[in-house]
């Protein structure tokens, strides 16, 4: 392709909403334009990306014997409720009404749909096991879409849907799409690690994230460098180094004047206490009804877990009206006795058997001093609710574990008989009895992946893709156009190029050198062959994007150099 005959719009400055490195360089190197918040257009350098990873994706979807398939965007409103997720999954599922006023979801994800089709086409074991892939827009109303392609309103998925006999073939299916996603992201190029996370609404009793190890991830990811143990933080269980001690003598409990002081530092620093002696009641509205979770001052509330002990659809921090009823005090000074109107009462385990500790005194601008559970108060459950971090020790072997930062670009589930169950996906096995088929689901973000991709790989001047996702392998760059030797060197080396199979772009723009020069290291193209004053003597300058790694190749050997590095994976 020829830079004049295609659309490529490069920016010299960062848009204002982009927050991230992907999002910055995508939009600056003309691979996407916004449409709105969360929607974006794919200009040809980004639809290119795609394909390549579609491909990659589909070849090897093939490869493990998967069958793909096109499902509807739109799917009607009593799937959804059939399955019990038309409110379960909360304010994210897009949902509209036809001119008949009957109601349908916009897809996030596709469960219902598949075991539909599944009930309606698989009778017999024999037709099992199944496996039924697709790639395909999603929707999902981001309450704040941000950081362009990693958190969108509509982006590109693949999804997968495993159906078998029986837990024994589940349990292989799901294993061989383990090893398939990291086929995939091994092709792709990416530095990755497969973690223990949360199921959230798709359900089912287990699952596993990809995450791209990237420091500017979104996602926390607690390892284990001692053993295989690696979790997002979301799931992550660490039992605390330091557990609470009950060796104090118990004092009464009083009220103390802590005018203006609202933070765990704040309070702590006034009463000479440190953020551990502190126990924070954080009040929440779990579908309606308020809550109290209690958790030691120097550690976080993971809301996660949270959500998921109260089997709660939609969890928000109490307004400062609940927060008033439920203690007679403003934002800031709750504590755990006393409370009213509050349903449930959770304590983190970080608070078992410690005494005398320091809470919100449930009026404005007090605290109380020498408060211990199950004396002032008693919790309705005690159990894990705090965000893990390095230094908490391994649920598996008790080494303390490291924190990462990465990416999430795909995820595998578990569903058991999820669906199958709510929906009655059956099938008659070998004697004719009626057997609820077994299922897992697989997700890829495809277009998440092309922003976890430049998250890992980038410098100061652009983006540095992988060989296997770059828009095209090599860019041709003659420095004068009109000299007319640089000029049929680099048509005849296009030519060859193209005729040898190599995604190659020639740039025959009337443009300054130092122009073309940065436009080409902030789309990021692995190879860049020069054809400047050494044309004279047969020689092209070779740039490797990924290294900075200059040579000079004499123009008989430029092609065989060319094929030979894309061969090799560069």
């Amino acid at each position: 392709m020829r830079w004049s005959r295609t659309l490529i719009d490069t920016l010299k400055e960062n848009p204002a909403e982009a927050e991230i490195v992907s999002h910055q360089l995508l939009m600056r190197g003309g691979f996407i334009r916004k449409v709105a918040a969360g929607i974006y257009d794919y200009l040809p350098l980004g639809r290119r990306v795609l394909l390549k990873l579609e491909a990659i994706v589909r070849e090897e979807m093939d490869r493990a014997g998967a069958l793909e398939v096109l499902l509807p965007i739109l799917s009607p409103a009593e799937l959804w409720q059939e399955s019990g997720r038309w409110e379960k999954y909360g304010a994210e599922l897009f949902r509209i009404r036809d001119r008949h006023d009957r109601e349908f979801a916009l897809g996030p994800t596709h469960e219902e749909v598949i075991t539909d089709l599944v009930r309606k086409t698989v009778k017999s074991y024999r037709q099992l096991p199944v496996n039924l892939y697709q790639m395909h827009t999603k929707f999902r109303d981001e309450v704040r879409p941000r950081f362009g392609l990693m958190r969108c309103r509509e982006f590109i998925m693949k999804d997968a849907y495993s159906f078998d006999r029986d837990e024994v073939g589940a349990e292989k299916s799901y294993q061989i799409m383990f090893e398939t996603y990291q086929r995939i992201f091994k092709r792709c190029g990416l530095r990755f690690k497969a973690v223990e996370a949360d199921s959230g609404a798709i359900g089912g009793s287990f699952s596993s994230e990809f995450m791209v190890l990237a420091e500017t991830g979104e996602e926390g990811i607690a390892t284990c460098p001692a053993c295989s143990y690696a979790a997002n933080t979301e799931k992550a269980q660490g039992a605390l180094p330091d557990p609470s001690q009950a060796e104090a003598a118990l004092k009464p409990r009083e009220l103390v004047a802590t005018p203006g002081k609202h933070t765990v530092e704040e309070v702590a620093a006034f009463l000479n206490v440190t953020p551990r002696q502190l126990a924070k009641t954080m009040l929440y509205d779990a579908d309606g009804q308020v809550v109290a979770a209690i958790i030691r001052g120097d550690r976080e509330i993971n809301e996660v877990k949270l959500k998921n002990a109260l089997n709660a659809v939609n969890l928000v921090l109490a307004s400062p009206e609940q927060i008033k009823a439920a203690t007679g005090a403003p934002v800031g000074f709750a504590g755990p006795f006393g409370l009213q109107g509050v349903t449930q009462v959770l304590m983190d385990d970080s608070l078992q058997g410690a005494v005398n500790l320091v809470t919100g005194g449930n009026q404005a601008d007090m605290h109380a001093v020498n408060v211990t559970p199950g004396r002032d108060f008693t919790p309705t459950r005690v159990l894990d609710l705090r965000l893990t971090r390095a230094g908490d020790l391994c649920p598996r072997c008790g080494k303390p574990l490291d924190l990462e930062r990465g990416i999430e670009v795909g995820h595998v589930f578990k569903l058991g008989l999820k669906y199958s169950e709510a929906m009655h996906a059956a099938f008659l096995d070998e004697a004719g009895q009626e057997k609820l088929c077994v299922m897992g689901c697989y997700g890829i973000g495809v277009s998440r992946i092309a922003a976890a991709a430049i998250e890992q790989n980038y410098d100061e001047f652009g983006i540095k893709w992988p060989l296997a996702l770059a828009p095209y392998a090599v860019v041709l760059l003659p420095v004068a156009p009109k000299d007319p030797a640089a000029m049929a060197m680099a048509e005849d080396v296009y030519a060859e190029l193209q005729a040898a199979g190599v995604d190659v772009l020639l740039d025959d723009r009337e443009e300054r050198a130092g122009v073309k020069f940065k436009d080409a290291d902030l789309i990021g193209f692995p190879l860049r062959l020069t054809f400047g004053k050494s044309v004279a003597e047969n020689l092209i300058e070779l740039k490797h994007r990924s290294t900075g790694q200059v040579e000079m190749v004499p123009r008989s050997e430029v092609v065989a150099k060319i094929k030979a590095l894309i061969q090799a994976g560069i």
